[in-house]
């Protein structure tokens, strides 16, 4: 099991890793903060929100309607190539799949990665290799899964592991937010870098 290096620090509750447009974003959500690093772990708040939970992401149009129910507290969420969309279900402990119709609905539900009691999976994102690393919180972790659930590469942290993004210049940097969390209190959020060797892919 591999230990990341620390990025940045005096995070909240962070959650809500992206990489967008060359540059590093993330929520923290107790701060009410959306924040944007350069490579140097230079951050800027760029926009403030009242309330939580909330997340980022990038749309052409930003319309939205529900396609699915009966999740078990849904978390994480990438689509797969043109036509997949994966779901961490955190308590269910499994990755969830559906395939995208033309016309945006979800059919085929099934199962993609069953991971395991306690696994808890969290925030989520792909690589090049069709593999998701996931974040969990009780574990202390990120975790790279195939499909049907296979672990590939496992990287530790000090604390409950949230979210985590492929990124970097090359997509080879996987970003995670990690904060303490005790008593449905979380506290002292960093964000953790670990060079990997496959890189990003599928959105966000």
């Amino acid at each position: 099991m591999g230990m990341s290096e620390v990025f940045a620090t005096g995070i909240q509750m962070g959650e809500s890793p992206r990489w967008h447009d060359g540059r590093f974003w993330m929520c923290d959500w107790v701060a009410g903060e959306v924040l944007v690093f350069d490579a140097d772990a230079n951050r800027e708040v760029v926009a403030r929100v009242g309330g939580m939970p909330f997340s980022i992401d990038w749309l052409p149009d930003g319309s939205s309607r529900q396609v699915a129910d009966d999740v078990w507290f849904p978390n994480g969420m990438v689509v797969l190539g043109e036509d997949t969309l994966v779901l961490a279900e955190s308590h269910a402990d499994r990755l969830t799949a559906w395939t995208i119709t033309e016309s945006g609905e979800l059919v085929d539900r099934r199962v993609w990665a069953d991971l395991g009691p306690g696994s808890a999976p969290d925030g989520i994102c792909a690589d090049a290799k069709g593999a998701i690393w996931y974040a969990s919180v009780p574990g202390q972790r990120c975790t790279r899964v195939a499909a049907g659930g296979e672990v590939l590469e496992t990287v530790g942290a000090d604390r409950g592991c949230f979210a985590c993004m492929l990124g970097g210049d090359d997509g080879r940097t996987l970003y995670i937010v990690a904060n303490h969390y005790t008593g449905g209190d979380a506290s002292d959020g960093v964000v953790l870098i670990q060079p990997v060797a496959v890189p990003r892919a599928g959105r966000p």
